[in-house]
């Protein structure tokens, strides 16, 4: 299972720009990533219908749960993860330790493994009042991962007035050559 890319764990849970992830997927492969795509249960349960093409796609199963004990790894080893769009579920999930869902365990332990990680939200206005959201975006960026949120990277929108076409993957994809070693 060695690939001569380096390889890009891209990481989404349910926000509407994960339908745009076939595009994503196509983009890191003419940057020189071999992808594996992994979901949240509620993203894998939205993107179902395309599961067979992601698979064709990146030429690895999509993974949204935990294998089992004793089954082999299925995928090559991450060289770079990316984690986009990332919920406020799940963004303060991962910044807590809490790793009910697969993709949210494999990055917290990628913080203890040294993989180059970034995350970037996709959550509205109203979401980011709570204080717990900014107490982990701290959180994450002191644990090394970069966080494109902000001037920089992922803007809130008002509630109800998401623009999904709008979601900056070029800034995602571009801090991933930056940490992955493609450039």
């Amino acid at each position: 299972m060695t690939t001569s890319r380096p390889v890009l764990y891209l990481f989404g849970s349910a926000a509407p720009p994960v339908f745009d992830v076939a595009e994503v997927i196509a983009e890191a492969q003419e940057r020189g990533f071999d992808v594996c795509l992994g979901l949240t249960p509620t993203a894998a349960r939205w993107l179902e219908p395309q599961q067979a093409e992601l698979e064709r796609l990146t030429g690895h199963p999509v993974r949204s749960s935990y294998k089992l004990p004793g089954e082999p790894d299925v995928w090559p080893k991450a060289d770079v993860i990316a984690f986009a769009p990332a919920t406020f579920n799940t963004l303060n999930a991962w910044a807590l330790g809490i790793t009910h869902d697969f993709v949210v365990g494999v990055v917290a332990e990628g913080i203890g493994k040294g993989i180059p990680m970034v995350a970037m939200p996709c959550v509205n206005a109203a979401y980011v009042q709570h204080r717990q959201f900014d107490r982990s975006v701290t959180e994450l960026r002191d644990m090394g991962v970069r966080v494109l949120y902000g001037d920089g990277g992922f803007v809130p929108n008002q509630p109800g007035q998401g623009r999904p076409g709008e979601y900056p993957w070029h800034l995602l994809l571009d801090a991933v050559e930056e940490i992955g070693g493609t450039r």
